[in-house]
């Protein structure tokens, strides 16, 4: 039995963010033990323009709506309709978010029992791709006459549960159900809605407990889903259930794209550094290796360890490695000394006089023991150390890499900024800018350079003065 009682509900709006975006027409159709109690509706004044776009789309213009009531006016009878109904809409956080917001506006909670009849097409017809509105009245023959209008499209979601209802068994109905209802359990710490508000769009998002400092900071493409995620598992893992237990309010920020959001996280995460972060973090110990040219007695070293936060820009195409502390260069360079015959005492990992001991084990070429020219062993050094050479900036100066409307500035691997309109990035370009080497970073943009090799979304831009 399809729960009772439940109202579907559809809405029209000024545009896609619940946030800023007003509400322009409700829709209501209230069922109760699977029979009809009422249809009710009526245009909203938004107390502001309605985008030309959105008036071609729905229909509705800006005279329709002058003199209608705000939703103030309507607040109490809309909230009395659907008071302990299940709120069932298509694309149900869409229509929730307005109204949760209207209601926020006057100082009102609304927190009812939501239905996503999108997730229930998906959990009853799993052998379709497309579960949009247009796809479900197009497949299943569903009668609307008023296409894109609240009424018009409630009725719709109704006759798609009557139709499923007819169609499946009671058990799969109600496995359906479970499946499409099913919410993570949040921290108690929590409020209900403070998942809700959390965009399904790409960013940045940051926990908080008891104070200003982020316990944890993470990204995702779709924010929501990803934060869900975290309270979904949060018996998972010790620190998943620890953010759980401290968590107290969560905030973000949208960005472009996905690239948008690993950058911030990057920078973020060194910044606050949260406590349950292990990625990303500072690293004052991250190292690298530089060759040391004409050494030719049997003390001199061929390679010298130097600290890669502070290594200059201009010096990244002579550096080998990215290693994370002086243990892991040292245990990468045995290995490549052991692979390729190459002496520990050129490489500065033994002092002393004698053969080294990959010579005594027959791995060592015998530069230790007047055997090999210190030109010939570093001839085989470097060619060993090439898989771990850093890439020098391939280009004359700044670019700039499009992500939908905005364009991330980058130069010698900094990323400098992101520019969200062409004024803005003509302006970036322009601007002198102290920006440091972050290896995050450069890993970050190395990867995304390499998927757009050739991709017309990299503007070269002219080097500034």
């Amino acid at each position: 039995m399809f729960p009772s009682p439940a109202v579907f509900v559809d809405l029209e709006t000024t545009g896609a963010n619940p946030a800023h975006d007003r509400i322009i027409e409700v829709g209501i159709v209230k069922v109760s033990d699977g029979r009809l109690d009422y249809e009710w509706s009526t245009l909203v004044d938004p107390g502001e323009s309605i985008p030309p776009l959105i008036q071609g789309f729905t229909g509705i213009t800006n005279e329709m709506v002058r003199g209608a009531p705000s939703f103030a006016d309507i607040a109490d009878e809309v909230f009395a309709r659907m008071e302990g109904c299940l709120f069932v809409a298509h694309n149900a956080r869409f229509d929730y978010g307005f109204l949760k917001n209207e209601f926020k506006r006057l100082e009102r909670a609304f927190q009812p029992r939501v239905l996503c009849t999108v997730k229930l097409s998906r959990a009853l017809y799993p052998e379709h791709h497309r579960h949009g509105l247009d796809a479900l009245i197009a497949r299943h023959g569903l009668p609307c006459d008023a296409r894109h209008r609240a009424l018009g499209d409630a009725r719709v979601l109704w006759d798609f549960v009557q139709l499923a209802q007819a169609e499946k068994p009671p058990e799969a109905i109600a496995a359906a159900l479970k499946k499409a209802m099913k919410s993570p359990s949040l921290p108690s710490g929590l409020e209900a809605t403070a998942v809700d508000a959390v965009p399904a769009a790409p960013g940045v998002y940051l926990f908080y407990g008891e104070n200003d400092l982020p316990l944890y900071i993470g990204k995702g493409v779709n924010m929501r889903a990803r934060v869900q995620s975290h309270f979904a598992a949060d018996h998972g893992s010790g620190r998943a259930m620890r953010i759980a237990q401290e968590v107290k309010r969560i905030e973000w920020i949208e960005t472009p794209g996905e690239l948008g959001a690993l950058l911030l996280e990057a920078r973020l995460i060194k910044e606050c550094q949260p406590i349950h972060n292990r990625r990303l973090r500072k690293n004052d110990e991250l190292c690298a290796f530089r060759l040391v040219e004409d050494g030719e007695s049997t003390q001199d070293r061929a390679l010298e360890r130097v600290p890669l936060a502070g290594a200059r820009i201009e010096d990244l195409g002579q550096l080998y490695g990215q290693f994370k502390s002086k243990r892991e260069a040292h245990n990468t360079l045995r290995e490549l000394a052991a692979e390729h015959g190459l002496c520990l005492k050129r490489l500065g990992l033994e002092q002393g006089k004698g053969p080294c001991f990959n010579h005594q084990m027959r791995r060592c070429k015998g530069f230790c023991v007047g055997k090999e020219s210190p030109a010939r062993h570093d001839l085989r050094l470097k060619a060993a150390l090439a898989v771990l050479k850093l890439r020098a900036w391939p280009f004359p100066g700044r670019i700039a890499l499009r992500e939908g409307e905005a364009w991330h500035l980058f130069e010698t691997w900094c990323h400098l900024g992101t520019a969200r309109s062409e004024a803005e990035l003509h302006e970036a370009a322009q601007t002198r800018f102290d920006a440091a080497f972050d290896l995050d970073t450069y890993r970050i943009l190395r990867r995304e350079l390499e998927k757009r090799a050739g991709s017309a979304d990299i503007l070269k831009l002219e080097r500034h003065v």
